[in-house]
């Protein structure tokens, strides 16, 4: 099987495509290294190219010949996406409509779609979050995923596109060798700005909010190691191929930890007990975020291997000390 992976340098992109190489899957990554690192790639073989160009995007897939695309490539910043909303919808939609065209004028029928649990929003009930729960994104961010998933599922219904959408709960960790990780330099995850913290790159860790309608008055999220993410990658893509499609699917855990209790879990694995501050709370933040996972498992018979805290924390520690030699 032959693979055209977009945004394949950036973080969750280089996990999978380093999942699909031992399983002997060949690729071929589309990036415009904006975010992303040659080196991520292992050796794998890189186009260097933007979405925008839609002359190279089409270039890329007659060279190539994939049997199917995972598309990572897009603006991932919450923040920003409030402040530039126009960046977000051209280089998240428009840039995936091109794609789209080309996949279609080359007879290229499936896709392996990066979406997020960002398009649920703020959910009122139901947590854990269901895929069949309502959709109401509260940033540019989470509606362009939103609207991408629409055009992916009129697409179907016309029978142009087969198509599988993940949406992502807290990707965190790192590849068990330490060989890649996450090394996105605009990152805001908690679990790196901790490990970070730790490592003396920021003076203080902050807080954001200690009034919620939680145990310890802190956000729960739901943390997915990025291994256990890539491998549902893999599984999406094989199922392609053996009818199961025009399907979203949540990606995590079924369980959430406190960011109080990411950070005590953080100070323990680096025994390292820098400073911590509350700060207000953010707009948009809602206090329990966990996923379902029941559709991903029943359906593609997705088992994590790497459902733990400590495992997930510690793997990442790893990573971000080797990035020391790097001066991230």
């Amino acid at each position: 099987m032959k693979v055209l992976v977009t945004g394949g340098a950036g973080y969750i992109g280089s996990h999978t495509i380093k999942s699909l190489k031992n399983e002997g899957i060949d690729t071929l990554t589309f990036d415009n290294l904006s975010t992303g690192h040659k080196w991520a790639l292992l050796g794998e073989k890189l186009f260097v190219g933007d979405l925008a160009d839609i002359e190279a995007i089409n270039k890329a897939i007659v060279y190539f010949k994939p049997d199917a695309v995972i598309h990572f490539a897009a603006s991932i910043q919450v923040g920003e996406s409030v402040v530039n909303p126009l960046l977000y919808y051209s280089n998240n939609v428009k840039n995936t409509i091109n794609l789209l065209n080309a996949m279609i004028k080359n007879n290229v029928n499936k896709i392996v779609f990066s979406s997020s649990a960002a398009v649920y929003g703020i959910p009122k009930d139901n947590n854990p979050v269901k895929e069949t729960c309502q959709t109401l994104p509260i940033n540019p961010y989470g509606q362009t995923k939103l609207m991408i998933e629409k055009i992916l599922s009129d697409m179907a219904f016309a029978n142009q596109i087969e198509y599988i959408a993940l949406r992502y709960f807290n990707a965190a960790g790192a590849d068990k060798d330490a060989q890649i990780g996450q090394a996105y330099k605009f990152a805001t995850h908690l679990i790196t700005r901790a490990l970070k913290t730790a490592k003396g790159k920021f003076e203080k860790l902050e807080i954001y909010g200690t009034d919620y309608p939680t145990p310890d008055g802190t956000c729960i999220r739901d943390y997915i190691h990025v291994d256990d993410l890539a491998f549902a990658h893999l599984l999406s893509l094989k199922a392609l191929f053996n009818n199961t499609k025009n399907e979203a699917f949540n990606v995590g855990y079924s369980n959430g930890y406190s960011v109080k209790e990411v950070i005590n879990k953080v100070k323990e694995v680096t025994k390292i007990d820098f400073k911590v501050v509350e700060a207000k709370r953010r707009q948009g933040d809602p206090a329990y975020l966990v996923a379902s996972n029941d559709k991903i498992k029943e359906l593609l018979k997705w088992e994590p291997k790497y459902n733990n805290l400590e495992y997930i924390i510690q793997t990442a520690w790893e990573w971000e000390k080797k990035l020391s030699y790097y001066g991230a």
